[in-house]
C-alpha cells in the first residue's frame, strides 16, 4: 500500500455546499452534490495511519471493530500495530526461506489482520499503540528500510549458512520501533481469546475478487505484490461481486475494500470518487503526487468536475480486466465500506471510511465512492460469509 502524505489544497479545494459527512452531517445548500442516506452502519472513529504503510491494517482493524458492534460486543478500539508487528514477522520469514524472492514492503491484505488474529488475538490500542518513541503518530520510513536491509543481508548468508539468531534480532528491530508485544500470560493487556468473543470467528470471513483471467466461482491466487502470504481469493463476475457489495451493507454488514486510488477521479480532499464519463487518464501515485504534477489550469478543472454529479461511465468486465492487466487498477490502498447513499440524480455511493484522519478533509476523513468507480477499481473485497447472497455462496460452495 502506498504511504499516506499530508494533503494539499485543503482549502481551495473545500465546498461548504456538499453533503458528504463525517458520520450524520446532512446537505447544507441546494448546489453541489447532495447525498440521501440508503442505510449507514456504525463505525469506530477514523484513525490515521500518517506515514505509515499500514493501510490494509488500519482498513481491516476498523472492518473487524463494525464486526464486533455487529455481534453484540462493545466498542472496541483495537491496536492496528499489534498485527503489522506479528505479519512484519511472518512475511519475513517467508523472504528468507524463498531466499529473498518473495514480496517484502510495508504493505499487506486484509487477510493478514484475520490470520494474526486466528494465531494470536488482537490487543486494544491503549495496551499496545506502537509508536516510535517521541513521536506521537506513525512514521516508518527508517523502519522500513532498516527492516529490508536487515533481510536482505541475512539472505547474503556471508557466513555460508543463516545464523540461529537472525529471527532474534529481525524481532529485536521491530519491538524496539514499535514496542515489545504484549503478553497473553500473566500480564493485564487485553488479549483476545476465543473465551472472550466466542462469535467472532476469523474463518468466517472471505476475499472475493473479480477477474477474467481466472475461471469464475472457485479459489485463486490473486496476484497482486501485496499478497505475500499467497491467500486464496473467491472469482466472481463483476455484476455478482457488486451484488454482494450491496447486500452486504444492506443486511448490516461491513465491507473491507482494497483498491485503486491513482485514478483522476479519486478526491479524497473533495470527498468523492467517480468514473466521470469524459476521459481522463490515470496518473500513478498518492493523490498528494498527482496534484504536483498539474498545471494550475488543470487544476482549476479539476475542482470544476468535482463541483457537481454528472455522468459516468458504464463498467464493463472487458474494461476492469484490461485496467488490472494494464497495471492501471492497482492495490494501491484498503478503506471501510460503511454505508451507501444517493446523490440528487439517483447515482448509488459507498460510504467509506480512510485512514488519513478525520481532519483530512472536511467530511471527517470519509469520502463516497460511485458504484462505477467500485467497478472499475475495486481489487478484492473481505465480507463475512453469511453476507454473501445465498445464490451466489451456493455457486462458490462456502
Amino acid at each position: 500500500m502506498k504511504y499516506r502524505l499530508p494533503l494539499l489544497f485543503i482549502a481551495m479545494l473545500t465546498f461548504s455546499a456538499w453533503g458528504v459527512y463525517s458520520q450524520d452531517a446532512q446537505p447544507a445548500a441546494e448546489e453541489g452534490y447532495q447525498f440521501t442516506t440508503v442505510n449507514r452502519i456504525k463505525a469506530s472513529p477514523v484513525k490515521d495511519q500518517y506515514r505509515s504503510g499500514t493501510c490494509w491494517s488500519f482498513a481491516t482493524v476498523s472492518f473487524v471493530e463494525s464486526e464486533l458492534i455487529r455481534l453484540g460486543y462493545d466498542t472496541l478500539d483495537l491496536s492496528e500495530m499489534f498485527f503489522v508487528n506479528h505479519a512484519y514477522r511472518d512475511k519475513a520469514s517467508r523472504f528468507v526461506r524463498l531466499h529473498g524472492n518473495s514480496t517484502f514492503g510495508p504493505g499487506g491484505q486484509a487477510h493478514d489482520v484475520l490470520n494474526v488474529i486466528a494465531r494470536h488475538g488482537f490487543a486494544t490500542e491503549t495496551d499496545y499503540p506502537g509508536l516510535l518513541r517521541g513521536e506521537t503518530k506513525h512514521i516508518h520510513g527508517e523502519l522500513d528500510a532498516v527492516l529490508k536491509g536487515f533481510l536482505d543481508a541475512v539472505v547474503k548468508k556471508k557466513d555460508d549458512k543463516l545464523s540461529q539468531v537472525w529471527m532474534d534480532a529481525y524481532s529485536g528491530i521491530l519491538d524496539a520501533y514499535l514496542g515489545p508485544l504484549p503478553q497473553k500470560a500473566g500480564k493485564k493487556q487485553s488479549i483476545w481469546s476465543a473465551e472472550q468473543y466466542p462469535k467472532f470467528v476469523p474463518s468466517d470471513y472471505v476475499e472475493l475478487t473479480s477477474y477474467t483471467h481466472h475461471p469464475f466461482y472457485g479459489p485463486v491466487n490473486l496476484e497482486v505484490p501485496d499478497n505475500w502470504s499467497q491467500n486464496s481469493y473467491f472469482n466472481l463476475p463483476v455484476d455478482e461481486l457488486m451484488e454482494v457489495i450491496r447486500s452486504a451493507i444492506s443486511n448490516g454488514y461491513t465491507v473491507c475494500w482494497d483498491g485503486d486510488v491513482s485514478d483522476r477521479g479519486f478526491s479524497h480532499s473533495n470527498g468523492v470518487a467517480i468514473v466521470p464519463e469524459k476521459n481522463t487518464a490515470s496518473l500513478d501515485g498518492t493523490e498528494r503526487s498527482r496534484w504536483e504534477k498539474l498545471t494550475e489550469k488543470e487544476r482549476n478543472a479539476e475542482l470544476y468536475s468535482f463541483k457537481q454529479p454528472g455522468s459516468e461511465k458504464t463498467i464493463t468486465q472487458e474494461m476492469r480486466q484490461a485496467a488490472f492487466d494494464n497495471l492501471q487498477a492497482t492495490d494501491d490502498h484498503l478503506m471501510h465500506l460503511t454505508g451507501m447513499v444517493k446523490d440528487q440524480q439517483g447515482t448509488l455511493y459507498f460510504v467509506t471510511k480512510n485512514s488519513w484522519a478525520a481532519g483530512s478533509n472536511a467530511f471527517g476523513g470519509y469520502l463516497n465512492m460511485s458504484e462505477a468507480y467500485l467497478r472499475l477499481n475495486t481489487i478484492a473485497v473481505m465480507v463475512h460469509k453469511n453476507a454473501i447472497p445465498d445464490a451466489i455462496r451456493a455457486k462458490l460452495k462456502i
